[in-house]
């Protein structure tokens, strides 16, 4: 379990060397170590067994390697950057009925045993909180069984990494996070629960999205699951609330982790299609609408935490959960809006560890 009372911003996914200046093949041989590897059905459907299996074992030597070395450097951060989400494709076409024999060979799962193992000591061993993201394909609230059975399966895969890594023994040890999607909604969810392994019950997190179920629908599920708030999605879903910190839906967030520190997300629109945007000055969500601004545009995520506004804002709530900054400069934009707190201390609430 990581350290309750540490503040944290993290990144999601991927990382990126500090100095993106440099060449792209020196950058790739840079960022290919701490980078999970992939392939397709596709692909390994038109080889050979023996060669698909062979890129499939070198794929799982590299990714749960890689998922240690991301750790170890996130784990050399600043303890208010020890927080990471991990890719979702470790092991590819893990679930897919022609290759999901490879991963439950004994051999394999005793390599992956061991090497997630070693990748979740490291975590706890340097303190940092990790996390996961099953894709949008992920749908447990669909009424079509076939399409919950599959989803069901695709976060199952995701409980046997986390339980592999020694998490998923204790209440959101670990953050496993899906939107709530299909057309059941909050009450899919509920049914859908007691059917979870019990580290995909201890894992699973809830977050509010920018279409049809939204914060208010989240919160159907604070005495069920614990909540993460997406403050951006709030912004789109709502029409443009900057949902205030002392908000009462807050309260019920915080409720719903039973002790433990809440997860946030957090992005901002990207600034070069709010033309004119001022970096002092939140941007206000009907009067992009009403100049002709897509909303679907506006749920694209930046680069980088751009609006100091928006920034201050969101540090806000930073006092009650650990941000997971979502921009496409990953830990690059993590680490700058800590630097921005840094910088801006006497405007924020919050605490840095020592």
């Amino acid at each position: 379990m990581f350290d309750n009372s540490v503040q944290r911003i993290g990144f999601a996914c991927k990382y990126l060397h500090e100095d993106q200046t440099q060449k792209k093949k020196v950058l790739e041989e840079l960022q290919r170590p701490l980078t999970e590897r992939s392939t397709t059905v596709a692909w390994l459907n038109r080889q050979s067994r023996d060669v698909a299996e062979e890129r499939l074992w070198d794929i799982m030597i590299h990714n749960s390697a890689a998922v240690k070395r991301l750790i170890e450097y996130v784990g050399g951060l600043p303890k208010n950057l020890r927080m990471v989400r991990l890719g979702s494709n470790q092991l590819p076409c893990a679930t897919h009925p022609d290759w999901r024999y490879f991963w439950s060979r004994p051999d394999v799962v005793e390599y992956c045993e061991k090497h997630y193992g070693a990748a979740g000591e490291a975590a706890r061993a340097l303190d940092v909180r990790v996390s996961m993201h099953p894709g949008q394909f992920v749908v447990l609230a669909s009424t079509t069984p076939e399409i919950v059975q599959r989803s069901l399966e695709e976060f199952e895969y995701h409980a046997n990494i986390i339980r592999w890594m020694g998490y998923g023994k204790n209440w959101q040890d670990f953050k496993c996070n899906v939107h709530i999607s299909g057309r059941q909604g909050p009450a899919g969810i509920k049914a859908i629960l007691p059917k979870l392994s019990t580290e995909a019950r201890n894992c699973i997190t809830i977050e509010n999205d920018e279409n049809a179920w939204g914060l208010d629908s989240s919160l159907e599920l604070s005495k069920d699951v614990a909540l993460v708030l997406d403050i951006h999605h709030h912004w789109c879903h709502s029409a443009g609330e900057y949902i205030n910190a002392n908000d009462d839906r807050i309260k019920r967030i915080i409720d719903s982790w039973r002790g433990v520190r809440p997860a946030i997300h957090y992005s901002v629109s990207r600034p070069d299609y709010i033309q004119d945007s001022v970096p002092s000055i939140k941007p206000d969500f009907q009067s992009l609408l009403a100049s002709g601004h897509k909303k679907a545009k506006l749920r694209a995520h930046s680069d980088y935490m751009w609006n100091d506004a928006v920034n201050d804002w969101a540090l806000s709530h930073w006092e009650w959960g650990d941000i997971m900054v979502e921009a496409k400069c990953k830990n690059l934009a993590s680490s700058q809006l800590l630097q921005r707190h840094l910088l801006n201390k006497d405007r924020f609430i919050g605490k840095l560890a020592a």
